[in-house]
């Protein structure tokens, strides 16, 4: 089983290299960093992932830019993975996009991995001018062209949203960097298919097994091996060695963001009272995390 560290919603910018390297020496397999371009202040799109449709961080909080984040990450990593969890892709253009994440790769060879998703604040695409109702179908062409473009051949394009003729764009990674995909509705759940993995969401344990088995079973459809498929889950249930080892079986990797209080813990990584915001009650959550369920479990 490999471990992802969460820093969305971190508000302490300025902890978030220390946090990794912390996550680095404890064994965790890599970092994710969450994505907004702006956050408008008045909405009434309802959040899709709780029950009453309100988000759970404040308003305030920083979304600092998530390719400058992961590169500055691994600039002072050495071997930890560096995702996006996720990046409103289909905000942007595929043009700078490719090459942020590329810069990453080059400063961190073979460590960038570019987890994307749809996005649901439609007032964060009317505030940006970019169609709501089509983001779907424009993050599919982004990550065609994307994948294009880092090959670093030249390369043409025809499609509904890009068009271009031989261009060239460098640096280029010398690897494949692995595109993940975020979302839980039926179009969510095949671009995932079609690429590298999947970004899940808080599910419990049979939920988590249904959605990556549906998954698998898309990638054989669509005539994909279930090899180098990777699903980056959220277990909403006790963290128990059971649970753990029948996602491993399916190649499910967990993510875990130890400081924070969850109704599903068998137990708790940090003391009572404490204030979250210190970079030391999370590194000790990370540590504390590390000795009890990681180092179980690798």
């Amino acid at each position: 089983m490999k471990f992802w560290l969460v820093l969305m919603g971190v508000a302490e910018v300025d902890q978030l290299v220390a946090l990794s390297q912390h996550a680095e020496e404890c064994g965790f397999h890599g970092v994710t960093v969450a994505d907004h371009l702006v956050m408008p202040t008045e909405f009434s799109t309802k959040y899709p992932y709780s029950q009453d449709g309100e988000w759970f961080w404040p308003i305030e909080t920083p979304w600092p830019d998530p390719w400058v984040t992961l590169g500055v990450i691994g600039a002072q990593t050495k071997r930890i993975k560096l995702a996006t969890n996720i990046y409103l892709a289909a905000l942007r253009d595929p043009f700078t996009a490719a090459r942020a994440i590329a810069a990453v790769d080059a400063f961190a060879p073979g460590r960038a991995v570019c987890g994307v998703s749809a996005g649901w604040l439609k007032e964060e695409y009317d505030a940006v001018g970019v169609d709501f109702t089509t983001r779907g179908r424009k993050l599919d062409e982004m990550i065609a062209v994307m994948r294009k473009l880092w090959t670093g051949e030249i390369v043409s394009h025809e499609g509904e949203f890009f068009n271009f003729n031989k261009i060239l764009t460098k640096p280029s990674p010398a690897e494949s960097i692995p595109v993940l995909c975020g979302g839980s509705a039926l179009p969510a759940l095949r671009r995932a298919a079609r690429n590298d993995g999947w970004l899940g969401l808080p599910l419990d344990l049979a939920g988590n097994l249904a959605i990556v088995n549906q998954l698998l079973g898309l990638r054989e459809e669509q005539g994909k091996s279930r090899d180098g498929f990777t699903p980056i889950l959220s277990l909403a249930e006790p963290l128990t060695a059971d649970a753990i080892a029948r996602l491993d079986e399916v190649g499910g990797h967990l993510s875990a963001m130890p400081w924070l209080p969850s109704p599903w813990d068998v137990e708790r990584f940090t003391d009572d009272g404490a204030d979250f915001r210190q970079l030391q009650v999370k590194k000790d959550a990370i540590s504390r995390y590390a000795d009890r369920i990681i180092a179980k479990h690798i």
